[in-house]
């Protein structure tokens, strides 16, 4: 499960950003996409793994299977976004096919680092966040 979700965060890293235009997002998807993520981030804030959990893509919720083993993953791996000193939104690009919201973090430890989110649009029309990476911003991508 945790090899799965490394090799999709490594396709990530190597695929070459275009222009949210390119995307096709609008601005009321821009809106849709940055309120999922900032509700994530609050949710996260408050330790509250259900409504974390919740704003997770289906294959996500998958893949870890309960709030409880999510929320472990994110407190061990992820400490940039679940406890944010500063959070703000960037371009959102398309990586690999996908609308990725780019965010300029400033982590606990004071270190910036850049969060990239690919996001799926659920059939209700919904947007849920399907994964995060972390790129300090010195890293270029190939």
């Amino acid at each position: 499960m945790a090899a799965r979700f490394l090799a999709f965060l490594l396709l990530m890293v190597l695929a070459v950003p275009a222009s949210a235009q390119d995307a096709g997002v609008s601005d009321q998807d821009r809106a849709a996409i940055r309120d999922v993520i900032g509700k994530q981030v609050e949710a996260f804030r408050h330790d509250d793994g259900d409504a974390a959990f919740g704003l997770a893509s289906p294959s996500i919720q998958h893949m870890f299977g309960s709030s409880e083993t999510f929320m472990d993953m994110v407190r061990q791996g992820y400490q940039p976004v679940y406890r944010p000193r500063v959070f703000d939104f960037a371009e959102i690009v398309e990586l690999n096919g996908a609308p990725t919201q780019k965010v300029h973090v400033i982590g606990p430890d004071g270190r910036p680092v850049d969060a990239f989110y690919p996001m799926t649009r659920l059939p209700d029309g919904t947007w849920r966040i399907d994964g995060c990476f972390l790129q300090a911003p010195d890293e270029h991508q190939a």
